[in-house]
């Protein structure tokens, strides 16, 4: 009994360390991943700076910021009385933004989000590109995460309810909050891609 119980227990921790020996190889596989994730989230969300909507979305972020708000003619929160929710179309709204150069803004910041993933995506051929673009990466996280402290439709606001202000993040203000993640990956595939780098350059 004593014997089947250790031959079982010993069954046990040689499959536990099976699982782990696999999943300790699964670094490479993730990595590639990664990469693969960034390129596809700032391909397609830069891509998507084209469209009007998400042009309009980006406006209280930008107004509010002193880093950004230059690039638009009218001041904050003059926004807030033209606004379109997503889906829908007003005409005045629509050309209002248009005035504020909310969309050639948005054209610009979309080619340079493209330019950052697809940099990224050099990886394999020229890992200096590729840390170039993580390193663009890092700096535009950073930007985007100090738009929790410029935007006030970042939280909840006081409309009644007792969640409001901090910690309470909004819609917006919780889409904002991911960037943490996108700022650790973009720091991991510069490591990478600058070790990737430094190996040819002393080959």
């Amino acid at each position: 009994m004593e014997t089947s119980r250790h031959q079982y227990a010993h069954h046990t921790t040689n499959r536990l360390r099976r699982v782990l020996l696999l999943a300790s190889e699964a670094d490479v596989i993730g990595m590639r991943f990664l990469r693969f994730a960034l390129v596809v989230v700032l391909v397609w969300i830069g891509g998507l700076k084209f469209a009007n909507y998400e042009a309009d979305g980006i406006v209280p972020l930008v107004s509010n910021s002193p880093l950004m708000s230059f690039f638009y003619h009218y001041p904050a929160p003059e926004y807030r009385g033209y606004m379109n929710r997503e889906g829908e179309l007003k005409s005045a709204n629509r050309d209002w933004q248009t005035n504020n150069g909310t969309y050639r803004f948005a054209h610009i910041l979309g080619c340079v989000i493209v330019a950052i993933g697809l940099m990224i995506a050099c990886y394999s051929f020229a890992p200096g590109l590729a840390a170039v673009g993580s390193f663009l990466l890092i700096l535009m996280c950073f930007t985007t995460l100090s738009f929790l402290v410029t935007t006030p439709e970042a939280w909840v606001p006081a409309l009644g309810d007792s969640a409001h202000g901090f910690p309470y993040l909004s819609i917006a203000g919780r889409l904002i909050i991911k960037d943490i993640i996108m700022l650790g990956a973009a720091v991991v595939t510069l490591a990478e891609s600058a070790k990737k780098k430094l190996a040819e350059m002393n080959a």
